[in-house]
């Protein structure tokens, strides 16, 4: 059995953010990874998978390549991890192709307003993605 004070240090641990420049240097290189496969499951446009990113298309087609590495930015960086719970929660939700669909499918849902959730997120940027994530979440888990 922990004292207290072991399950209060545990707990009051800080979430890994992306703040350090050395994180996000070591992390970078599988976030883009996982990023670059996202976008080919939902079948996003460069143009779409430029706007989740933040970046220019430009900027995407640079970092599309698999042998390119770059230090990406503490935005980029929260991004992509929304956007890989996003895509882990809709694998834990459907059990076929529709988890890779759903992004691209328009939605009556209150978070979406008729529009697909990539357009949402896009608009929406970085809270709307948060929220995206969460609203999976809580079906996935019932709530």
């Amino acid at each position: 059995m922990h004292s207290a004070a072991e399950r209060t240090s545990t707990r009051t641990q800080p979430s890994p953010g992306f703040s350090e420049e050395g994180d996000r240097k070591r992390l970078s290189a599988t976030a883009l990874k996982a990023y670059r496969r996202i976008v080919t499951h939902w079948n996003l446009t460069g143009q779409q998978a430029a706007a989740l990113l933040g970046v220019s298309v430009s900027t995407w087609e640079r970092l599309k390549p698999e042998s390119v590495t770059k230090t990406l930015s503490q935005d980029q960086m929260t991004r992509i991890s929304a956007l890989t719970g996003i895509y882990k929660a809709l694998h834990l939700l459907f059990v076929d192709a529709m988890a890779d669909r759903w992004p691209m499918l328009e939605n009556t849902g209150p978070l979406f307003d008729r529009r697909t959730p990539v357009a949402a997120m896009i608009e929406g940027g970085i809270p709307h993605m948060l929220e995206v994530r969460r609203y999976l979440d809580a079906v996935r888990g019932g709530l």
